[in-house]
C-alpha cells in the first residue's frame, strides 16, 4: 500500500518561498507520475504540477515561471518549490501519486500540508 508524507507548509508573506517535500513508501518509486494538487478554501482541489517517471514537469498556468517540481528516486521524494508566492496561493497542498510513468491519474493522496500566503 503506497503511503505519501507531506511537509513543508507554513506561513509566508507575499513574495516569499517554500519548498514542500513528500516521501513516499510502498511501492517502486521510480516507476510512477507525481504531482502536486492543492484545495484552497471553499474550491475544488486543482493541479499544480506534475513530474513523469523520466523526469518531464508539467505546471498549471497560475504557477508556471515561479513553482518547480522536481524528484529524488533514490530518496522516493518528490519537491515542490514554490517562489514569489502570492496570497492566492494559500491552500492545503498534496501530494499524489500516479497509476502510470506519464500519465496522472492519482491512486494514493498524502494528509496535505497547510500553505498561507498572507502579510
Amino acid at each position: 500500500q503506497v503511503q505519501l508524507v507531506e511537509s513543508g507548509g507554513g506561513l509566508v508573506q507575499p513574495g516569499g518561498s517554500l519548498r514542500l517535500s513528500c516521501a513516499a513508501s510502498g511501492s517502486i518509486f521510480s516507476q510512477y507520475a507525481m504531482g502536486w494538487y492543492r484545495q484552497a478554501p471553499g474550491k475544488q482541489r486543482d493541479l499544480v504540477a506534475t513530474i513523469t517517471s523520466g523526469g518531464s514537469t508539467n505546471y498549471a498556468d497560475s504557477v508556471k515561471g515561479r513553482f518547480t517540481i522536481s524528484r529524488d528516486n533514490a530518496k522516493n521524494s518528490v519537491y515542490l518549490q514554490m517562489n514569489s508566492l502570492k496570497p492566492e496561493d494559500t491552500g492545503v497542498y498534496y501530494c499524489t501519486q500516479s497509476y502510470y510513468p506519464t500519465l496522472i491519474a492519482p491512486r494514493a493522496w498524502g494528509q496535505g500540508t497547510q500553505v498561507t500566503v498572507s502579510s
